[in-house]
């Protein structure tokens, strides 16, 4: 094993144990838990969002159901008066 290769090991072994120690510091977790927190408050809209739009979606049915029941009533008043 040659002077460089050993080198690397060594800077890559002092970088890996830096990097674990920073991602495991009180400052790296309280941005993990805001962002976890900024995360869940994301998710929290999206399903009122998402409820909003079903409870429009099913409004929007209904109204629809209702004018085709309306339009068939009338066209089979149209067919009784025209029987007479």
């Amino acid at each position: 094993m040659g002077w460089g290769k050993l080198a690397c090991f060594i800077a890559g072994s002092l970088f890996g144990s830096a990097g674990i120690t920073l991602l495991t510091s009180k400052d790296a977790k309280k941005v993990y838990a805001h962002t976890t927190a900024a995360a869940l408050r994301v998710a929290d809209y999206a399903m009122t969002t998402a409820t909003t739009l079903k409870e429009n979606a099913e409004d929007i049915l209904a109204e629809a159901k209702q004018i085709n029941e309306d339009r068939a009533a009338a066209e089979a008043e149209t067919v009784v008066e025209n029987a007479e």
